[in-house]
């Protein structure tokens, strides 16, 4: 058998002990697979003495973790620390940069410094796996580079956070509101004390950006992502969604845009939409995670599972370090980074669609009247209009669904709207996903 592939660990957090712990649980399995053993032989993290549940004495303590890049025995370097700069990019560059592999579970750093790391690797001849990064133990990375690689994708979607799932599942399950869920989610642990990247998209923003390049060519494209999370989503929205047989998702979608607008480009916008209730993601609940692709021959592929976590992450990680020890890796993104495109963004106030538009009013006569003529004015034709009675506060909810049009229309309608004395706080569109 071969010789064992020698990883070094940087990051001892929730997935970092995952690894340990898998390897150690799995060891003989793993070598079994990968024709040759896996061993971490040194590890780095910030606190030497903190007690993780681990025995660390076995491996070499590294205390200035870019030295895991030069350490003369090691072959891949395991990147946990997270965080788009700092310590982590410092450690990915050098160790790109000396011919070792790395898998790292940082989506952020790879949505903002994807290809550059790409051209290193390919420089280097280097390995450079991040399965983990993307929908934590769901094989997706791996499904659309390798499983669909001879398919063009029109597009990918799906829930990519599972912190915003679980509170919108709950707000769905008690009719309860927001900022009650939040806190609730906080002190359960699934959600941070600052929740700011998850619940206002940034997160699956990342993701998303990744996704795209892999599916469809493209360099990672963090930038042109349009986010906006669930912050303002009530638990009235929930009960309006479920009266119209549709459900709350918070969606990341990329679309190749001549299939949608006809003016080209690549559509990513990460969206709170009102999904039917006959598609797969209406029902995935919790703090689970799904993608869609849909290929122009294999057809829509449906990838579902754990988005989070000790185990599923940890299983991402070391599925890349066995495809390593195989030699199997090719390009990061699925193609040389040469050949990745520089992705014009879809234009989208041209794209077509049903939407869900909700407005808190003041209960007064000359309401409605106000509302709709914006949205004639504008040319957004309206399928139906929901008035529902006066809040403690006096104030009324009034819900709109459109027929199919440009988003460009919906816009304008809301902009006409900016100002009036009637609209009370600012009126919450979505997309209902077609």
């Amino acid at each position: 058998m071969a010789e064992a592939l020698r990883v070094a660990l940087a990051g001892l957090g929730t997935v970092g002990g995952g690894v340990v712990r898998l390897l150690d649980a799995n060891r003989d399995l793993i070598t079994r697979r990968a024709g040759r053993a896996i061993e971490i032989v040194a590890i780095s993290a910030r606190d030497r003495t903190r007690d993780r549940g681990i025995d660390l004495s076995r491996f070499a303590w590294v205390d200035d973790t870019s030295a895991l890049a030069t350490h003369p025995d090691v072959d891949v370097v395991a990147e946990m620390i997270g965080g788009s700069d700092g310590p982590a990019l410092t450690l990915a560059r050098a160790t790109l940069a000396a011919g070792r592999g790395l898998v790292t579970a940082n989506k952020a750093m790879l949505a903002h410094h994807g290809l550059e790391l790409a051209e290193a690797a390919e420089r280097a001849g280097a390995a450079l796996k991040f399965e983990a990064a993307v929908a934590g133990g769901i094989p997706v990375i791996k499904g659309l580079r390798d499983g669909a690689a001879a398919n063009e994708i029109a597009r990918v979607y799906g829930i990519l956070n599972g912190t915003c799932n679980f509170i919108l599942s709950k707000m769905e399950a008690e009719g309860r509101d927001f900022a009650e869920v939040l806190a609730e989610a906080q002190a359960l642990g699934f959600a941070e004390a600052d929740p700011t990247f998850d619940i206002d998209g940034i997160d699956a923003a990342h993701k998303l950006s990744i996704l795209a390049s892999v599916a469809f060519g493209t360099r990672p494209a963090f930038g042109d992502v349009v986010a906006q999370g669930i912050r303002h989503v009530l638990g009235a929205d929930i009960a309006e969604a479920a009266a119209l047989g549709h459900r709350i998702r918070l969606i990341g979608l990329a679309e190749s845009g001549p299939d949608n607008t006809g003016t080209g480009g690549l559509f990513q916008r990460v969206h709170p939409h009102l999904v039917p209730l006959d598609h797969p993601l209406a029902h995935v609940t919790g703090s689970t995670n799904a993608v869609v692709a849909e290929g122009n021959f294999v057809g829509r592929l449906l990838f579902q599972g754990a988005g989070a976590g000790e185990g599923p992450t940890a299983s991402a990680v070391v599925a890349d370090l066995i495809d390593i020890a195989r030699g199997e890796y090719g390009p990061p993104f699925a193609m040389p980074a040469a050949s990745l495109t520089m992705p014009r963004p879809a234009d989208s106030g041209e794209r077509r669609g049903r939407a869900y538009v909700r407005f808190m009013v003041e209960d007064r006569v000359g309401v409605l009247a106000e509302i709709a003529a914006a949205m004639r004015d504008a040319g957004v034709s309206i399928e139906s209009l929901i008035q529902r009675g006066a809040t403690q506060d006096g104030r009324v909810l009034v819900a709109i669904v459109t027929h199919d049009g440009p988003e460009r229309c919906v816009a304008q309608a809301l902009e006409r709207l900016r100002g009036s004395q009637s609209v009370a706080g600012q009126p919450l569109w979505m997309p209902i996903l077609g």
